[in-house]
């Protein structure tokens, strides 16, 4: 398979963004505390149908994984703790990659796999919750 070297610049980039983005938030709720969550709007998507929506369940799963709880955070969206384990170990292997000039082999690349793994993810995730919200009437993540 073909390598495009600007598409792994790009997602450097875009990840010390993000990483940025998430050091101010994590400001941002320390000084805030819970009084942000009541912030957040409700789910439009649940509102309206009863069903969980295909992100249902990310807040919550972020916030075990900041408490150190790993299984937790899985169960409310697998997602979460995939996207991270790849996300850090990208930034680290690109960055190593970088300082050493390019004489370690260990740099990630990005490959169309990582995205069908989101989406068999983030869409298996929706279905199986609302299976069993349906099958058994009982909320999973009530």
């Amino acid at each position: 398979m073909k390598k495009d070297p600007s598409q792994d610049i790009y997602f450097y980039i875009i990840g010390w963004v993000m990483i940025g983005a998430a050091a101010i938030l994590l400001l941002v709720l320390k000084a805030l505390g819970s009084r942000l969550v009541g912030a957040f709007p409700p789910c439009i998507f649940h509102a309206i149908t009863g069903l969980y929506c295909p992100g249902c369940g990310g807040t919550r799963a972020v916030s075990e994984l900041l408490h150190g709880h790993v299984l937790r955070s899985l169960f409310y969206h697998p997602f979460v703790p995939y996207i991270t384990v790849l996300g850090a170990w990208f930034m680290v292997s690109q960055s190593v990659d970088r300082i050493s000039r390019h004489r370690t082999a260990i740099a990630l690349h990005y490959r169309n796999i990582y995205l069908w793994i989101t989406l068999i993810l983030i869409f298996g995730n929706w279905i199986v919750k609302n299976a069993v919200l349906l099958i058994t009437g009982n909320p999973i993540m009530g």
